[in-house]
């Protein structure tokens, strides 16, 4: 098990460039095996969960050349169908979240997939209910293996139908939309999430040959198609990784420039961290993070205390509550975190507290953070990463915390951040990585 040590109280500057998007990476990916042609996709992160849902691909018999860092051909042509149904198989889906999104296009294209409970964070209940309704409504059949803990879903032939999500899932929608390209007829999804994932997902698949229009809305329409071809497509900056560099130039850097960030794609994250306080300047398709000695918390226009909760698209993602909690520890003022989707994410500001920060967690999904404006710095210490994203939180704080800290588990914050201790190294961390 590897671990972080991390000197704290080194200022970070420079420039860094934000990798390609996780989620995204995630989906379009999976939609290769909607056709036998070949699909050839670039800026793609160099993480665990994007290289083990290769890997899970390659083992269904999906051909993956690289081309480059990061600029990877698939073609799809020569499946081992027999091998889906396999109790391998189902056990590197359950370890694997990102192994959800190959459902639909399984589906779509061969009429089958198999279902086991994925794996990923733990931080919370992460329902499929709304993938099965989708697939259901689609005329796909599903059947619960009680032995194996899996669902086989089952269609001969998939058709267009009208459906109302019963709630706007990021990859409940993806899935849907890529069992919908080759069903016969009309599919309509309204409540459907419009996040920029979603809606690169949909560009890629039209240039694939589908019809798919309402692309940025809640309402998207698809009209059925024969049959995919090949195509070639750009993932866009990761705007979780944008964020939290965001936080952590707030905390400790400098003066940051980060490069190429697409800003029309970042929604109100910016504006977030200017809620803290954060000098958010915007230069071409650039941000720039100057040195803060401090920053204050914004209030409501009543005067009431200021409140981040997460929303769905184009409201704030739940990703980034995480980095926004910590920043706000040293921000002048204070703050309440609503995190509403999941119930278990807020756990880990105990270790925050053991540094040294002023928090008060009200219940599962709400924290009060008391902003101490750099009078009393976090102290080192040793700390567990229970997921991606409280992960990069716990380095920021430690980034910044008197003293050296150790940070365990680490291969949570490489599951989405790509040589995240190298990268910031550069800009003057002291981060090492040790191997027990």
């Amino acid at each position: 098990m590897a671990s972080f040590i991390i000197e704290g109280g080194h200022a970070l500057s420079g420039t860094i460039t934000p990798q390609g998007a996780k989620n995204e990476a995630l989906e379009v990916i999976c939609a290769t095996l909607l056709t036998s042609d070949k699909v050839r996709i670039s800026n793609v992160p160099n993480i665990l969960d994007v290289n083990n849902l290769i890997r899970l691909l390659k083992d269904i018999g999906v051909k993956v050349t690289a081309n480059a860092p990061g600029d990877y051909t698939f073609q799809a042509d020569e499946l081992n169908l027999d091998y889906l149904d396999s109790l391998e198989f189902v056990k590197k889906c359950s370890a694997l979240r990102g192994s959800v999104l190959m459902f639909g296009p399984l589906l779509g294209r061969f009429g089958k997939a198999t279902v086991a409970k994925p794996g990923g964070d733990k931080i919370g209940r992460r329902r499929l209910d709304t993938h099965f309704l989708g697939f259901k409504k689609l005329g796909a059949k599903l059947e619960h293996s009680e032995d194996c803990s899996v669902f086989q879903i089952r269609a001969q032939h998939l058709k267009g139908t009208y459906m109302l999500l019963d709630e706007a899932s990021v990859t409940g929608t993806a899935n849907i939309i890529m069992a919908a390209v080759l069903a016969k007829g009309t599919t309509t999804i309204y409540n459907a999430a419009c996040e920029p994932y979603i809606q690169q997902l949909c560009h890629l698949l039209n240039v694939m040959g589908a019809n798919i229009s309402g692309i940025g809305s809640n309402l998207i329409t698809i009209v059925g198609v024969s049959q995919l071809h090949g195509a070639e497509h750009r993932v866009l900056p990761d705007m979780i990784e944008v964020g939290s560099f965001i936080g952590m130039a707030a905390m400790v850097g400098d003066g940051i420039r980060i490069k190429d960030v697409s800003l029309r794609n970042l929604g109100i994250i910016p504006d977030a961290f200017r809620r803290l306080g954060v000098k958010v300047k915007e230069e071409g398709d650039d941000l720039v993070i100057p040195h803060h000695s401090h920053y204050e918390v914004q209030s409501f226009i009543d005067g009431t205390i200021m409140t981040l909760a997460d929303a769905p698209w184009p409201g704030l993602t739940p990703d980034l509550l995480s980095v926004l909690l910590v920043v706000a520890t040293q921000a002048r003022g204070s703050v309440l975190i609503h995190q509403k989707m999941f119930e278990s994410r807020l756990f880990f500001v105990d270790k925050l507290i053991d540094m040294g920060a002023q928090i008060i967690l009200c219940d599962p999904h709400r924290a009060v953070v008391i902003g101490q404006d750099h009078r009393i710095r976090l102290r080192a210490g040793r700390m567990t990463s229970p997921d991606i994203r409280a992960g990069i939180a716990l380095l920021i704080a430690a980034m910044s915390a008197n003293g050296t800290s150790r940070i365990d588990n680490i291969q949570q914050i490489d599951r989405g951040y790509e040589n995240i201790d190298i990268r910031l190294n550069e800009l003057g961390a002291h981060i090492e990585r040790v191997d027990d």
